[in-house]
């Protein structure tokens, strides 16, 4: 997938990724990754933007496998955000099929 389609909703991934769990960057890089292929250093500038726009919190959690690691949460106004986003995605989706078609080949 080309890198400007994935940059236009991946606000969105994490925002929902964040709404299923509270979890850590580089976990929501792993699960992103598996579906996108995208680069760890991707997320963390997404994630830094999220937090200065008050939609996600975060807070340290005790690691077994080294040092407590800082979880990320999602706020309510981070939720209502999520949706909102959420809708703009499906209506553009929907947009963009009336131009190009749904069928894949």
């Amino acid at each position: 997938m080309r890198v400007q389609l994935k940059k236009g909703v991946l606000e969105l991934c994490v925002l929902s990724i964040l709404n299923d769990q509270d979890t850590y960057g580089y976990n929501i890089y792993q699960i992103v990754n598996k579906i996108m292929g995208i680069s760890e250093s991707t997320i963390y500038p997404i994630l830094r933007k999220l937090v200065t726009s008050g939609y996600v919190n975060t807070y340290l959690k005790p690691s077994s496998s080294g040092p407590a690691r800082k979880y990320f949460t999602l706020t309510d106004v981070g939720k209502a955000h999520r949706v909102t986003l959420k809708h703009d995605w499906l209506a553009f989706r929907k947009q963009v099929e009336k131009i190009i078609g749904s069928d894949v080949t």
